[in-house]
């Protein structure tokens, strides 16, 4: 069970506060005769003092109506009454006040209606989500009292929470989510009912979940976060492989942290220290020794010590199926795939010849992987050699800098010119160039000639 309550220090908002496009937009509402205030999670933000990712509004205002009082507007829920308008380069949700009807699928309401604000509040999830604020007229609204579990530092369901489970099995992320970000608690009969609704997760497809998750690794409280889902068992059914991960030892000398799961979790503690660390990244933690459990090897006979061998093929191979199962981009899926199958290739570093090191350092993945190497040696072993010796490789270079990526010496078509044919051999010839290239024994176009016409026959 969550921890207890705190106190929280929340400030009144004020007109100042609000973003200029959304009170442009509240602005000509009441102008035409709506009623518009916002809605959600802005006024829950400007409440605690941060600054709203997204400006939602909730109107009397049909899309009808609000279409013909912007410029430019995209119709997103027209079942559910929204509407987005675009101001600059910034859009904003307006949605009808409305009221649903039951959630037969445990996704999405059958039918929606027309109703007034307190029915609207009295539908949302949480009642720290569900006050609406009215910065030049009523100011603070608040039919749900969320004002009072803001200050307490409480998650709390609105009305029934067996109910509000049921008609979204996604709310059960949510709520650990904002309980995680926050900081705050669980109300106890929103947690009791959020462990029997665990299982309804299974119904909600991968990309929502996925996107619960990725803002859950992102938004702060990482670590606190991956404690809730396994409390919650959400865990086990989302990303059973990290569940797995649980009292897998490791040896002492190298992890004195403990097994795999502590290790993992110190490390997304450190994720919370990073400056809007990347999805790819912070799943790239999550998951870079997600391999472990199933190629466990106990110390034995044969064996002085616990040895996971093959891990980081074994874990890229199980990214690819998370990724699959989560629905997630082929950029993702390959970035996050690559820092697993590539987070052990830093032991070997100092024994690299300098082409090969070279091309290690100009991997695109490699910025992300370094600073997964940086995190994953504070939690375990402390020593950061291996790290340093690669930031001083690095020193002064960019990416694509011509002393990781030079300019080749001979292009392809010089290569033809002087005879060379097209094929496999042709490919070796390029690479073998570029690595003499690397390791500075050729410098000119010259040298590069006269090395690859003594070394490499005519076919």
């Amino acid at each position: 069970m969550p921890e207890r309550s705190h106190c929280v220090n929340y400030r009144q908002p004020d007109v100042s506060d609000v973003d200029a496009g959304a009170l442009q937009i509240l602005r000509r509402l009441t102008e035409a005769g709506h009623y518009a205030v916002l809605a959600g999670g802005c006024v829950r933000d400007l409440l605690l003092g941060r600054l709203p990712g997204d400006w939602d509004i909730a109107s009397d205002a049909n899309p009808e109506q609000v279409a013909s009082l912007f410029e430019r507007t995209v119709p997103v829920g027209e079942r559910f009454g929204i509407t987005s308008v675009l101001l600059g380069g910034d859009s904003y949700e307006i949605a009808r006040f409305r009221r649903e009807g039951p959630y037969t699928d445990g996704r999405r309401p059958d039918h929606v209606e027309p109703a007034e604000p307190r029915q609207d509040a009295e539908r949302r999830d949480f009642t720290i989500n569900g006050m609406f604020f009215d910065p030049e007229g009523d100011g603070l609204i608040d039919y749900v009292d969320g004002r009072r579990d803001l200050a307490t530092g409480v998650v709390r369901a609105i009305g029934d929470p067996a109910a509000r489970f049921a008609e979204d099995g996604l709310r059960t992320l949510r709520a650990i989510r904002f309980a995680a970000r926050l900081g705050f608690r669980i109300d106890e009969l929103t947690w009791t009912a959020l462990l029997a609704a665990a299982p309804t997760i299974d119904r909600i497809s991968g990309e929502r979940i996925r996107d619960e998750l990725t803002r859950i690794w992102t938004e702060g409280q990482a670590a606190r976060g991956l404690d809730l889902l396994f409390d919650s068992g959400l865990l086990q059914r989302v990303l059973p492989e990290v569940a797995a991960m649980k009292g897998v030892a490791q040896p002492a000398e190298y992890h004195p942290e403990g097994d795999v799961w502590v290790h993992v979790r110190m490390m997304m503690e450190a994720v919370d220290a990073l400056d809007e660390p990347s999805p790819t990244l912070a799943w790239g933690i999550l998951l870079h020794d997600i391999g472990k459990p199933p190629t466990f090897q106990p110390a034995g006979v044969e064996s002085s010590r616990i040895r996971f061998n093959g891990h980081d093929a074994k874990g890229a191979e199980m990214v690819v199926q998370i990724a699959s199962r989560l629905r997630m981009s082929n950029r993702d899926r390959d970035r996050i795939r690559d820092l697993t199958a590539h987070h052990m290739r830093f032991r070997n570093v100092r024994q690299m010849r300098p082409s090969k090191l070279k091309r290690f350092l100009r991997e695109e993945f490699f910025p992300e992987l370094l600073e997964l190497h940086h995190i994953d040696c504070q939690s375990s072993h402390g020593l950061l050699d291996l790290y340093e010796f690669c930031r001083e490789s690095l020193a002064g270079h960019e990416n694509d800098s011509p002393a990781l990526r030079p300019a080749p010496l001979l292009t392809g078509q010089e290569l033809l010119d002087v005879g060379y044919r097209p094929g496999p051999r042709f490919g070796q010839i390029v690479r073998w160039l570029e690595d003499e290239q690397l390791e500075e024994r050729l410098t000119t176009k010259e040298q590069a000639l006269e090395a690859v016409l003594g070394h490499w026959a005519m076919d």
